[in-house]
């Protein structure tokens, strides 16, 4: 099931459990896992797009593996809030993986996720060739970290 807001994302949640967040390219998908209790996002790996029924088998593989109990979706919006054809093609992301699973699905603000992803890695000193192969992941991570966060706030304000 898909949800628009966080709040509703985070009622449809089992207390506990692995969320799985994803950064969506057209070329790549960037995965981030966090653990099961929500506190920290970390980078997994970054799947090479082919086509959308060999992109979802490796999610649901993920999913199985490292038990993940939801799915954030990074959005990316225009720098005006508005919604563009990537936000587009998210959404419909969203809504053929939701046929496929039961896990809920949320969607996170993604903007600028990738320029701080790639901030930190210039921070770490890392190649660029290496900057190619992991900003992705990195940048899954950034937007999985804000979900958890916006998470933990609304579990506290309960």
């Amino acid at each position: 099931m898909i949800h628009e807001t966080i709040e509703g994302f985070a009622a449809a949640l089992p207390p506990h459990g692995a969320l799985m967040g994803l950064d969506l390219g057209t070329k790549t998908v960037g995965v981030a896992v966090s653990d099961t209790f929500r506190s920290v996002s970390t980078p997994l790996q970054t799947i090479r797009r082919t086509k959308f029924t060999a992109d979802a088998v490796a999610i649901e593989a993920l999913l199985t593996a490292r038990t993940v109990v939801g799915i954030i979706l990074g959005l990316p919006l225009n720098m005006d809030g508005s919604e563009g054809p990537r936000g587009q093609a998210t959404r419909a992301f969203a809504r053929n993986m939701a046929r496929r699973i039961d896990t809920p699905i949320g969607y996170w603000d993604e903007r600028l996720s990738t320029v701080a992803a790639e901030r930190i890695l210039l921070e770490a000193d890392t190649s660029r060739k290496r900057r190619a192969e992991v900003i992705d992941h990195v940048a899954a991570g950034f937007i999985l970290q804000g979900a958890l966060d916006r998470l933990r706030h609304i579990g506290a304000a309960l």
